[in-house]
Order: C-alpha cells, then sequence, then structure tokens
C-alpha cells in the first residue's frame, strides 16, 4: 500500500463558525441568500448523487465523457507528476486522469469532508503502489498552502462548480490558483456551456422532484446545526434562467407570511408570501469568456474539449 496522509488546514470548528456567519449574513441581506456549499451534508450528497443520474441533469455525464476521450491528450500536454483536485469529493470522475498520467507522483485531493477525503484516498493508495496521496482538508475558496510534491503540477476543478461562484468571487478563485502553480503548470476547468434555456431549467428543476429535495435541504442543515424552526413544506422550489447573468439562480420561495426563529443567532426572520431565498447561482459559460477569465488571473489557455454534444467544456490552461 502507497503511502496516504491527510493534514487538516481548517480549525475543527471552523465548519460550524462558517456556517453561523453565512446565516447571519444571508438572511439579513435583501435579498436573502445562502451559499450552496451548505447543501452537501450526507444526506445532500446522497440527493446530488441521484441527480447526477437523471435524465434531466446532464453535466456529470457530459464531463465524464469528455475525460473518457480526453484523459490522454491532458497527459501528454502536461505532463503532471502532481495531481491537486480541489473539490474533491469522491475522487470517482479523477480517476481517468490517474490513469492517464503514467508519470504521476503525487494525488492532492483537497475537500471540507475529512470521511470524504479518508475514504477515497485510503482506497485511491490502496490501489496505486508508489502514489503519495496527501489529502487536505481546506476550503479551496480560501488561501491554501499545497505540499511540497514534485512538479509539473496540475490543478484540477471538475464538475462546472466554478458556476457556483459570482464574476468578483470567480475573478479572486482564479488567481489564488494562479497562485498555487509555477510557469508551466496547469489548470483543468470544468465549465457547463450556455444553452436552449429549456433545456438548462429542465436540469435544476428535474420532475422527480430530486432537486428539489436537495434544495431544501439547505433548510434541513440550518435547522439542525443551528435549532432553526423551517419548515419545509412552507417553500417551493424554484430555478429560473437569468438570461443577462447567462447563469440559473435556485431559489426557495415562500408560500406564506411566517416567521423562522434561529436560536443560536438570536435572529428571528420574517419572510413574506412569494418572498424569495437565493440559494444556488449556477453560471454558464462561453469559450472567449473563459479565456478572458484565465487571462485576467495569469493564465493562457492552451485546449479547449467538449462533450459530442456540446453542452460541457474542459479547458486546459497553463500558468504564465
Amino acid at each position: 500500500m502507497s503511502p496516504f496522509q491527510i493534514t487538516r488546514t481548517l480549525p475543527e470548528d471552523a465548519t460550524d463558525a462558517a456556517l453561523r456567519a453565512d446565516v447571519l449574513l444571508g438572511l439579513t441581506g435583501d435579498p436573502k441568500t445562502l451559499p450552496p456549499k451548505w447543501f452537501y451534508d450526507a444526506h445532500g450528497s446522497d440527493l446530488f448523487e441521484q441527480i447526477t443520474e437523471l435524465d434531466e441533469y446532464y453535466p456529470t455525464r457530459a464531463e465524464r465523457e469528455i475525460l473518457a476521450d480526453r484523459a490522454d491528450a491532458i497527459a501528454t500536454a502536461t505532463g503532471a507528476r502532481t495531481l491537486v483536485e480541489l473539490g474533491s469529493g469522491s475522487s470517482e470522475k479523477t480517476r481517468y486522469l490517474i490513469e492517464a498520467l503514467t508519470g504521476l507522483r503525487a494525488y492532492v485531493p483537497v475537500d471540507v469532508s475529512e470521511s470524504a477525503l479518508t475514504q477515497a484516498g485510503q482506497a485511491l493508495a490502496a490501489e496505486r503502489p508508489g502514489l503519495d496521496v496527501h489529502a487536505l482538508i481546506a476550503d479551496f475558496t480560501d488561501t491554501m498552502k499545497l505540499p511540497d510534491t514534485p512538479g509539473p503540477r496540475l490543478v484540477a476543478f471538475l464538475g462546472g462548480t466554478i458556476g457556483n461562484l459570482l464574476p468578483a468571487e470567480r475573478a479572486t478563485f482564479l488567481a489564488s490558483v494562479r497562485a498555487l502553480l509555477s510557469p508551466g503548470d496547469s489548470l483543468l476547468l470544468g465549465t457547463d456551456l450556455v444553452k436552449d434555456e429549456k433545456v438548462l431549467v429542465r436540469a435544476y428543476d428535474d420532475a422527480a422532484g430530486v432537486t428539489a429535495a436537495f434544495n431544501k435541504n439547505v433548510l434541513a442543515v440550518v435547522n439542525r446545526e443551528l435549532g432553526a424552526d423551517f419548515d419545509l413544506d412552507a417553500f417551493d422550489h424554484v430555478a429560473l434562467w437569468d438570461a443577462e447573468q447567462e447563469w440559473i439562480e435556485m431559489r426557495l420561495r415562500a408560500r406564506t407570511d411566517q416567521t423562522v426563529k434561529i436560536p443560536v443567532l438570536d435572529l428571528a426572520v420574517d419572510f413574506k408570501a412569494g418572498e424569495e431565498l437565493r440559494t444556488e447561482v449556477s453560471a454558464k459559460f462561453r469559450k472567449n469568456g473563459v479565456r478572458a477569465e484565465l487571462a485576467a488571473a495569469g493564465m493562457e489557455l492552451a485546449h479547449w474539449w467538449t462533450d459530442a454534444e456540446g453542452r460541457f467544456a474542459l479547458s486546459l490552461s497553463t500558468a504564465r
């Protein structure tokens, strides 16, 4: 079995403190918001896995298709000896890259979930003799320090997760990724593409209601962790396409006038009937826009691959 180690860069109470701060800021703002990262407790993660298998939800299948078809090309272009994956989760899709990168010496998965990192990291260490797996418990939206591993490095940020960041947040994030790279290192970025509005809305409002349950799970998390009294049945799931911003918004719409109490924060939040709480932005991209955002962060777009239907893209850029 190859080495496996895990390093915590987040304080033990960081998740609880971040949830309190996000809920206080988001529910006292106008409009009200909650960040999408709080969907993903154990139940939310299970629901998302179900979403990825739905007919309406194409991004996971489309990205996997590209990885299966282009992993060898990515390996040839990067020659990476270290693979860093941000928001690694189960590391399932990354295995295409690990298989193709014949000179790979180190894999650094980064996630806030210690259990997910341990499960995936130990499995890979057992499967891959000679591969050094060094997991980091960290928030990839904060400043990170990577372990000392051989270059060149390939940083992978898959799943279209970058779309959950607002434009200013994306600029900050991409600059922070560039700071992790030496000239010649690479970023592999997954981006969902602009397409027909009906296709996009269906992907976030499936007929079986799985995405609706996933959306409402953020309220269940706040109830459990902060003692809130959200009535999940008092909110409806809403998915809307904003053509000007070119993003999907997921919202929760209050069915009635109501007041939600959050004792831990000494907070009472009033909702009017029809008032909406935004829980996710999922931006969709065009090639020229991706190129421009990468260039602004000091990276040059080198390769652009899409699935056969042109729904999703993986871009490979190099640090200048």
